[in-house]
């Protein structure tokens, strides 16, 4: 076969495989159809639907009280942010008018989001009839929530967004596939991730997930140009993709070529700054709100300093967390930066033609140790950042063994938010709902987990799945897909 089955790479695939006639056998043959990446592309689709319909129940909870959203842990920003940003009038997120920004907060997310929610809005005015905006201007905001036809774009706004969003699952798993052309099943883990399941819808964060995946793949294939402007507009969407470069970094000075780096950092720089444009321009202050607001966050859900905060009533200041973060972050990536360095030498030889020259480390596998220690020493993990390392993980560690106890992990956390959120976590006398603090910790114990195995990997390529040879002694009848 041209690519490498996993019932004959991972032994959890392999023990599945049992129940449908055993592991991939030597004679198998392609089907005609069924490649693996529209197989992969059926899967995404599949556990896609079934995160619309984990969210269905918020969509139509009208009348509910909060801690009903919770409870069925159906919540999403989506919804909720249709009009007290100022979408039911389809105004511009950096609109400087001043009505506007007296009825409705600035969208506090970066261009990139705002843009995307303020096209998918226009799209749900259209979807409506093109509704006469001119009686919403001269209702209370508050009366808005109560008006037929908002309710029903709310609806609609959720609807167009998750289209998007299912399109963008597709592209990222396309794209993932193609990164290791011989091991297009390594997205497979991306296609059926409990994660996407459950927090695909509820922020606008898989926009970065696609350019992320863009970046791996065009990295792969050395388009240096394309992976800067992927990253560029990656970090217009959010931040992270931005730590990308530091993986690029050291796999170009590793290779001997900087002027690779230099044409990558100034791709992704003149991106930054196109996209980023229209809304400076626009709006110098309303675009300065993400930077601001970020800044003058304190301890916020899911992050360690909240554990610290409410378990040693430390009460932080801003300041001091934004000060002790980079500070953190710089040294984690200072420690990423002689891992990448470091690892994957050749090793002595007593003759130099026995000398083999060691694959360098990949930029899934550098990128997934640099992003999971920003979201460790960061003020705020959201139920919905773990997407921000499903890419990369799924290709840095393709083993269902590490991917199922990294996202269990994840999905144990995603149940204690929203109990905690709920209040149903909190103890009867009183006081912080330990509990929660119990989850942070299983999250973090889980992404350090496979930052370990990651780490192994590296200065012990022979565990490295990908570096390995598949194997090749198994006999079944199976066929292939």
């Amino acid at each position: 076969m041209a690519h490498v089955h996993p019932t004959r790479d991972d032994g959890v695939v392999a023990a599945l495989s049992e129940v449908v006639g055993g592991p991939m056998g030597e004679r198998a043959r392609r089907h005609r159809w069924w490649t693996p990446v529209r197989v992969l592309l059926l899967l995404t689709a599949v556990v896609f639907v079934a995160g619309m319909a984990q969210k269905a129940p918020c969509s139509v909870a009208q009348g509910k009280d909060q801690n009903w959203t919770y409870s069925h842990m159906c919540y999403t920003d989506l919804r909720p942010l249709y009009v007290p940003r100022g979408f039911a009038e389809n105004a511009w997120p950096f609109t400087g008018d001043e009505q506007t920004r007296a009825r409705y907060e600035v969208m506090e997310y970066p261009v990139g989001i705002a843009y995307w929610a303020w096209g998918t809005a226009w799209v749900t005015h259209w979807l409506n009839g093109s509704p006469d905006l001119e009686p919403r201007y001269r209702e209370s905001v508050s009366d808005l929530y109560a008006d037929p036809q908002v309710i029903r774009e709310q609806s609609i706004f959720l609807l167009v967004n998750a289209v998007g969003f299912g399109a963008l699952a597709l592209l990222s798993v396309w794209l993932l596939a193609g990164v290791h052309p011989r091991r297009p099943w390594d997205a497979a883990a991306f296609a059926l991730s409990p994660a996407l399941l459950l927090t695909g819808l509820i922020n606008w964060d898989l926009l970065a997930v696609a350019l992320v995946a863009g970046a791996l793949w065009a990295f792969a294939r050395d388009r240096a140009a394309l992976t800067g402007v992927l990253i560029g507009l990656g970090t217009a969407v959010k931040l992270y993709p931005l730590f990308l470069l530091g993986a690029v970094l050291v796999i170009l000075l590793r290779r001997r070529e900087v002027g690779r780096f230099v044409m990558i950092t100034v791709g992704a720089i003149a991106a930054w700054a196109v996209a980023n444009a229209p809304g400076y321009l626009s709006g110098p202050d309303q675009w300065k709100v993400f930077w601001s607001f970020n800044s003058e966050r304190r301890a916020d859900l899911g992050s360690v300093w909240m554990l610290i905060d409410q378990a040693a009533n430390a009460d932080f200041s801003a300041h001091t967390i934004n000060v002790w973060s980079w500070v953190l972050f710089g040294a984690w990536c200072a420690g990423v930066f002689v891992i990448g360095m470091t690892s994957r030498r050749p090793r002595w030889a007593p003759r130099p033609e026995l000398i083999s020259e060691p694959p360098l480390p990949r930029l899934a596998q550098l990128g997934y140790l640099i992003v999971v220690g920003f979201l460790l020493v960061n003020k705020v993990y959201s139920p919905q950042y773990v997407l921000w390392l499903l890419p990369l993980a799924v290709l840095a560690r393709p083993r269902w063994r590490d991917q199922l106890v990294w996202q269990a992990c994840e999905v144990f956390y995603f149940c204690t938010v929203w109990w905690y959120l709920g209040g149903y976590l909190a103890p009867a006398g009183g006081g912080d709902a330990g509990f929660y603090w119990v989850g942070i910790v299983v999250r973090v114990a889980g992404e350090l987990y496979l930052a370990a195995i990651i780490v192994r990997d590296l200065y012990r390529p022979a565990h490295d799945p990908v570096e390995r040879q598949p194997v090749t002694t198994i006999r079944s009848n199976a066929v292939a897909v």
